[in-house]
């Protein structure tokens, strides 16, 4: 009786130690993505090595590949960090956003809400969602047209975020939601298809 109590001890250590080890491997192997999630979850910018971390965001080049073949089909390239970003045209005018499959809605900065021609008042923030750090207000918008290469999606559901609240737009699912295809491939490459 007392060694069959001493080989479930046993067992249940050695399991507890296999999960321990199991989770140092995937944060090691996955170190970047955790660092990049939890950094977007918490609502920061990572800036790239080299850069100051006080320096504002600016415009950049979009990692949006050439042109394909095939109408309606945008190829992304990962860049620092391994998210994908790029220029996009909300109704019209140019905004830099992030990918990210893991928001519900197209979420706009204030600022980047602005640039694209919207103008919300402190009496729009009317909704709340759970970030990591805490609830935080938007305001419930509708986007004409996104346009990101040759594909353009109308009539988009977007939140404007309050001024200061997140650091980058993000090219959510209510814009990805709408296209045939999203599809990763070997090498940091996302397809887009409308």
């Amino acid at each position: 009786m007392a060694s069959s109590s001493v080989l479930r001890f046993a067992l249940r250590e050695v399991g507890n130690w296999i999960v321990v080890a199991g989770c140092l491997v995937g944060t090691v192997v996955y170190f970047d993505e955790l660092k990049g999630v939890a950094a977007w979850s918490m609502g920061l910018q990572i800036p790239p090595p080299g850069a100051s971390a006080s320096a504002p965001r600016k415009q950049t080049k979009t990692n949006v590949a050439p042109p394909t073949p095939a109408s309606g089909t945008v190829e992304l390239r990962a860049g620092h960090h391994g998210h994908f970003e790029a220029n996009v045209q909300l109704n019209g005018r140019t905004v830099q956003v992030m990918v990210d499959t893991g928001a519900s809605l197209v979420a706009l900065t204030y600022e980047d809400a602005e640039r694209a021609g919207i103008f919300v008042r402190n009496s729009d923030f009317t909704h709340q969602s759970q970030t990591a750090n805490g609830f935080a207000k938007f305001a419930p918008v509708m986007l004409d047209r996104v346009s990101i290469g040759d594909i353009t999606v109308r009539n988009v559901q977007a939140a404007v975020s309050e001024r200061g609240k997140l650091q980058t737009s993000l090219l959510g699912m209510s814009f990805l939601g709408k296209l045939t295809r999203t599809e990763m491939r070997k090498g940091g490459v996302l397809v887009l298809q409308e």
